[in-house]
């Protein structure tokens, strides 16, 4: 996944990679732009199902 991230002052990308699974990324039915909530994309770099909360895929590797 990449994140572009613009405060105002100037844009920042973040990029974030699942070891296993897949993203849980929120859908919209009339194909336009989806909005999350600050809780909602936590739990998505997280690799956590914003829908259940509760971890879907723990870490094989630390660092």
């Amino acid at each position: 996944m990449k994140l572009l991230w613009h405060d105002g002052v100037g844009m920042s990308l973040y990029l974030k990679r699942l070891e296993a699974g897949k993203f849980i990324w929120p859908v919209s039915s009339s194909g336009e732009t989806v909005q999350v909530s600050a809780a909602q994309l936590g739990y998505l770099l997280e690799g956590i199902d914003w829908r259940n909360p509760r971890w879907t895929q723990r870490p094989a590797k630390v660092g």
